[in-house]
């Protein structure tokens, strides 16, 4: 038996070692809050022992994270856009930046008024973004493309879960066998792969190790493989002034803007995260 206070302590000074003192908290509270069923305030006020078959849980769980194994995938679950997601080693952890995109297509489709938008997004991974859309705009028919089988598993327990009616497609942007010749949208949305394969030794490595590489990375001299992909299916297959956005790597804004330029979209839109970096872009057909 120990106790939870000297417990917690231990845990957030171990995490140290690895992560600031911020996250180290972090992680700490999501975990014990997932396992102990108990909020961090609550800790020092309740002052109890844990069993010793919850502090082995405890324990194996923080070796993980010292191996820098993400939290998200030890436990099964990230939070994206208000709701619990579940995510694995196949599929990309929901970030913050993905969020804003989402926040961004919310509000052009609102400010658009379309009465039942239908949107595609390419990628779908988790089904993050997919799934958040059709929570939040009322009337939409959601379409979610992704060429791996494993991921595409998650996403469609993500939409049971979350009681989201997706219509999933098995295909790959790249080397597309069904391109839906029967179906126009009025938006197409991605988050697609964007990371230089020559910036693999400044990623961290909880990213590095255990996050889907497939899903992060493009060769060197194809930084903009999957943008060019899919504007030329965008080109084809969005309705007449449809929008179409993309999260992009910050340092290839004005390039990802030029070849928008070129293939004839109106209205781009360079659009920059909390951290003002540049990582959306919207534009119409």
């Amino acid at each position: 038996m120990q106790n939870i206070n000297l417990l917690y302590q231990f845990y957030i000074e171990k995490l140290q070692t690895i992560y600031n003192i911020d996250e180290s908290k972090a992680i700490t509270n999501n975990v014990f809050e997932e396992l102990l069923l108990v909020k961090p305030h609550q800790i020092k006020i309740l002052n109890i022992d844990v069993s010793d078959e919850e502090e082995n849980n405890l324990l194996t769980i923080l070796n993980r994270l010292l191996s820098h194994e993400p939290i998200q995938y030890i436990l099964g679950k990230a939070w994206f856009y208000g709701n619990k997601f579940l995510v694995n080693k196949h599929t990309l952890i929901p970030r913050n930046e993905t969020e804003e995109l989402v926040e961004l297509v919310v509000k052009t489709i609102n400010n658009a008024d379309f009465k039942t938008p239908k949107i595609l997004d390419i990628g779908t991974g988790s089904g993050c973004i997919a799934i958040s859309l059709k929570l939040a705009i009322e009337n939409s028919n959601v379409f979610a493309l992704e060429n791996s089988q494993e991921a595409l598993l998650i996403a469609k327990q993500n939409a049971k879960e979350l009681n989201a009616a997706i219509n999933f497609i098995e295909d790959d942007i790249l080397n597309i066998a069904n391109p839906l010749t029967n179906q126009l949208f009025d938006v197409i949305v991605s988050n697609p792969p964007y990371i230089l394969e020559k910036e693999i030794s400044e990623m961290e490595a909880n990213v590095l190790q255990f996050e889907p590489h497939e899903a992060l990375f493009v060769n060197n001299n194809e930084p903009l493989v999957f943008y060019e992909d899919i504007a030329n299916y965008a080109l084809q297959y969005l309705k007449p002034n449809g929008f179409l956005f993309f999260e992009i790597n910050q340092q290839y804004g004005n390039q990802t803007t030029a070849m928008l330029q070129d293939k004839g979209f109106l209205d781009i839109k360079l659009l920059q995260d909390i951290n003002v970096n540049d990582r959306m872009i919207c534009c119409r057909k």
